[in-house]
């Protein structure tokens, strides 16, 4: 009887070293690193662009940035689903080719110390992050498009952001009177809103990244939600290199945040995604996802320091 008590008493002890293992890794692996930026200025009425598709016209939400020492305007897209501002290498080294001393990376460690600078704010950074993604500028076309990074909710962790899909332009400032601001959670830098649908309270990712999206969710909910026998259009995505597929159908819900009541007209799934992905995904408690395509013609003004945003 003693013995089986020893080897009960051992095996509870590995079950339980096992559990606080996993729980530190996911801690550590999901937790953001510390935020390197420092912000000087602000930036107001910055005009945005769109990237569109054959498919979407929304497929991602790029800002015009300057780079130190280089008289030339780059983008980089805007993705609150990223909590780390990174740039691209491919990018980088055709700048660093073309203008030679004004951009070293660091190989060993992938990273980059270096500025830019958005209307009248500059973000500088000793270790700003660098991704073997990207392509070569077009340097003998004035009118390219040349995306060379994505600015993460770090900046948001500095800086209000006024995201004004109406007018497309976004604003990043320091302070604001914040009257009728409702609540929301900023967790390990994602943002999450919390909405209703059909009667039910939903926690989702506001995920810049998945712009042209009204509501990404799961399969089941999808079945739920999208409007029977409505056309499925199917996509190609691409996330950070992992190609996924993407299912969009047409649905006629209501949406609320806080006060204000949004049309969601259409409702997407995406296969492709890792199990680790969907694990965390439930872990957050979060039920879906939505993009900037749901805020169309509207102004969504985010204070990540205080958890405090608004819808116009």
């Amino acid at each position: 009887m003693k013995l089986f008590k020893k080897i009960a008493t051992v095996f509870l002890v590995i079950i339980v070293l096992f559990l606080l293992g996993g729980y530190l890794y996911f801690q550590k692996k999901f937790t953001p690193p510390e935020n390197y930026l420092k912000v000087l200025g602000i930036a107001e009425n910055i005009p945005t662009k769109w990237i569109s598709s054959s498919e979407n016209a929304h497929s991602a939400l790029l800002l015009p940035i300057k780079i130190k020492g280089i008289d030339r305007t780059f983008y980089m897209q805007f993705d609150s689903g990223s909590p780390v501002t990174v740039f691209y290498k491919k990018s980088l080294e055709s700048i660093a080719e073309k203008f030679q001393n004004q951009l070293k990376i660091d190989t060993k460690n992938n990273t980059i110390s270096t500025a830019f600078r958005i209307g009248k704010m500059d973000v500088v950074s000793n270790d700003f992050g660098v991704l073997n993604y990207g392509e070569k500028i077009s340097f003998d076309n004035s009118n390219a498009v040349d995306i060379i990074g994505t600015i993460g909710t770090d900046l948001l962790e500095k800086r209000i952001a006024i995201l004004d899909f109406k007018n497309n332009q976004c604003s990043f400032i320091e302070k604001t009177k914040e009257d009728d601001f409702a609540e929301f959670e900023f967790k390990k830098r994602k943002i999450l809103i919390p909405s209703i649908i059909e009667k039910e309270n939903l926690k989702l990712l506001y995920d810049s990244g998945t712009s042209g999206y009204e509501l990404i969710t799961t399969k089941e909910i999808w079945q739920q939600y999208r409007n029977k026998n409505s056309k499925i259009k199917t996509e190609k995505g691409n996330s950070w290199g992992n190609i996924l597929t993407v299912y969009s159908a047409s649905a006629k819900k209501k949406i609320q945040f806080e006060k204000s009541i949004l049309n969601l007209s259409e409702v997407t799934y995406i296969e492709g995604t890792s199990e680790l992905q969907k694990f965390l995904m439930k872990r957050s408690g979060m039920q879906g996802m939505v993009g900037n395509k749901l805020f169309l013609n509207h102004k969504l003004i985010l204070d990540c320091q205080n958890e405090k945003f608004k819808l116009e």
